[in-house]
């Protein structure tokens, strides 16, 4: 049998289609929004993974650091054989899992880029000869279905991606989530905690600029994808505290009154000086508030860690 199986599950022009769906339920609705998926070309993850490194930007090290320190916890816990990680990108923190899960028999990385996980395969497998890796081109928040694995298996959605849904669609997302789980499968689950709004707002607009950049680069994605006229220079880039939703919200602001034209939608799309785009969304929780959500989803939380700061949490629940 081969380490390393690549299975696509999305149709080649899935992207491109979902591409032009958002773009044009979400530039003609009020208020105008885009989603934070749109942000991650190989520009963008290059701009977030500077964005990793920067001091106001914590999540990143205090996940890791729980990780680091609970590694050996999380399997024993659980006895994982199979690990399922969902939007494993790079699949860099999965590094300190593996490290840890001695039972592992089978890793399986979903994510709709094929070169970051074909790329994150070979490293792995350099690393790792004995693992097996059966890789998933999709789309996690469309439903998922997953190949023959051995149990018990542990999902891992990390780094707070969770928090870029809606509650509803947390409450969707949670709910395929539990579909994949057998009775005693396990979720190990990131969440950024609610905390003050002076470290929340500079973790999303950093002094040097590179989420502002990184904001920004979802313009220039329409413009190389839909042949759009943006031009990034003429929006700024919004970081703001919602305090009665707690999460930040992330938005383009026009510099001026201008119009963009998008030839593969056939759209035109005006903007009034100061008028705002929502790019993104980052939820941030509070442990009661996880609780519930995993047990409507049918899941029982089992362990929470934080890092030592308490800004951020890891939980593992458990399929009932």
């Amino acid at each position: 049998m081969s380490p390393f199986e690549l299975t696509r599950t999305l149709p080649e022009d899935a992207t491109g289609a979902a591409l032009r769906a958002d773009v044009l339920q979400g530039l003609t609705r009020t208020p105008k929004t885009l989603p934070p998926k749109w942000f991650y070309d190989s520009r963008g993850s290059e701009l977030f993974e500077e964005i990793t490194r920067l001091p106001e930007y914590y999540p990143t090290r205090a996940e890791r650091e729980i990780l680091l320190a609970r590694g050996p916890e999380i399997a024993a816990l659980t006895g994982a054989r199979t690990l399922v990680e969902l939007g494993s990108g790079s699949s860099d923190k999965t590094r300190h899992l593996l490290d840890e899960l001695t039972a592992l028999q089978l890793y399986v990385p979903v994510d709709v880029s094929e070169s970051a996980l074909t790329g994150a395969a070979r490293s792995l497998l350099a690393e790792r000869p004995g693992l097996r890796v059966h890789a998933l081109i999709a789309d996690f928040t469309a439903g998922l279905t997953l190949p023959a694995t051995p149990g018990p298996r542990l999902v891992a959605f990390l780094g707070g991606t969770i928090g870029n849904l809606l509650p509803a669609e947390r409450a969707v997302f949670l709910a395929s989530v539990r579909a994949l789980l057998a009775p005693g499968d396990t979720l190990l689950l990131g969440t950024d905690l609610v905390k003050d709004e002076s470290v929340l707002v500079r973790a999303y607009d950093d002094t040097a600029g590179v989420t502002a950049a990184f904001n920004k680069n979802v313009l220039s994605v329409i413009d190389r994808e839909l042949g759009a006229d943006f031009d990034p220079r003429d929006f700024g880039h919004v970081a703001l505290w919602d305090a009665d939703n707690e999460w930040i919200e992330m938005r383009l602001r026009a510099r001026r009154a201008l119009t963009v034209k998008i030839p593969e939608l056939d759209l035109v799309v005006h903007f009034e000086a100061g008028e705002e785009v929502r790019t993104e969304i980052s939820a941030k929780f509070r442990q009661d508030g996880v609780r519930t959500e995993l047990s409507a989803a049918g899941m029982e939380l089992t362990r929470w860690w934080t890092d030592e700061a308490r800004r951020f949490a890891l939980s593992l629940a458990t399929a009932v």
